[in-house]
């Protein structure tokens, strides 16, 4: 790892997403990389927790980018999902399915996971990050109104903390940067060993 002008500079990185808030939150780190997204199924297998399935699909997210990624870069993946009582909340397939979410989540703890996958140029690492978050007691105006928004489309659990939802959150332990999509510190952290 060498610091120039500002920016981090690891070995050729490549991000394995097409994650908006993975860019920014890595560009905020001043990490140097290229996007290449990987395009997999990202259904839960059956008998699957949600903290088992952001692993596996942080990898064969890395996975389905090795052949498009230059030679000897190091692939970075990572999924992010939201458990309720061990049921896994991906992104909302409507409005109405974004109103059930949030309601489920409505003045109660829940989890955000994100599996993390380091793949190259040394053996594939991979690691889980889990965050308890816990709303306030939403009012059905209240989640009728950020829907209209539109922010919770293509958001696990149907919002994004940094967003309209932050209003949301009453209470977190853990990492914020997890919520958002990538656990920041330790992800930097495992970077620094590649």
């Amino acid at each position: 790892m060498i610091r120039v002008g500002g920016v981090v500079s690891y070995p050729s990185i490549v991000l394995a997403s097409g994650s908006p808030r993975r860019r920014e939150l890595l560009e905020s780190a001043g990490v140097a990389f290229t996007v290449v997204s990987a395009d997999i199924d990202e259904s839960p297998l059956p008998e699957e927790t949600p903290a088992e399935m952001v692993v596996r699909l942080a990898i064969a997210k890395a996975q389905a980018v090795v052949g498009r990624a230059p030679s000897g870069a190091a692939i970075l993946a990572a999924d992010t999902t939201v458990d309720i009582d061990g049921a896994t909340l991906g992104k909302p397939e409507s409005a109405e399915d974004a109103q059930r979410m949030l309601g489920l989540l409505s003045n109660r703890w829940h989890l955000v996971h994100s599996g993390v996958c380091l793949l190259g140029p040394g053996p594939l690492a991979s690691f889980r990050v889990t965050t308890e978050v816990r709303f306030t007691d939403l009012r059905v105006h209240d989640i009728e109104r950020y829907i209209v928004t539109g922010e919770p489309v293509d958001r696990a659990g149907a919002y994004a903390m940094q967003g309209g939802a932050a209003g949301f959150v009453a209470e977190i332990r853990g990492s914020v940067t997890n919520v958002i999509g990538l656990p920041l510190a330790e992800t930097l952290a495992a970077l620094r060993d590649i």
